[in-house]
């Protein structure tokens, strides 16, 4: 496959499972790109997004991390799930924030991946760092056209 393709691949997966993905795209994120092993996350904090400190909750940088993992993670086309997942929260995000994931695959091999994903505000400063550990099972992402049509 070259480079072209593989970079098409990963943007038909990625598109394809967003489009499915209601809980990413009800909490407002937007899928900025994916590639091979990598995607871009976005996601503006918004009020009811604000926890008892007043600043966005864990939770939702969490579920942000780890939708730009997923999209990751799933770009080659084969059904790919977490086992295990960290964050470590660094600075606080506030309302109003656009906060941007980035997702790098670090390893994949055999079944399993490890993927990093950090997480910046709109000034380049650093939210959360984000580490999930993938896991391949059966099926693809996209549908299978059935050759024996």
């Amino acid at each position: 496959m070259t480079n072209t393709e593989a970079r098409s691949l990963a943007a038909a997966c990625a598109s394809e499972m967003f489009e499915r993905d209601q809980a990413s795209r009800r909490m407002g994120m937007r899928l900025l790109a994916a590639g091979p092993g990598s995607a871009q996350v976005g996601m503006s904090v918004r009020e009811d997004m604000i926890q008892g400190h007043g600043t966005c909750h864990g939770g939702y940088l969490f579920a942000l991390a780890d939708s730009a993992f997923a999209f990751a993670c799933n770009s080659y086309n084969e059904a790919t799930v977490a086992i295990g997942c960290s964050i470590d929260y660094v600075a606080p995000a506030r309302l109003g924030d656009t906060l941007t994931a980035q997702a790098i695959e670090q390893s994949r091999s055999g079944r399993t991946g490890n993927y990093d994903v950090r997480i910046e505000n709109q000034h380049g400063q650093l939210i959360a760092l984000f580490h999930g550990k993938s896991y391949k099972v059966r099926g693809t992402v996209l549908a299978q056209e059935n050759p024996d049509e």
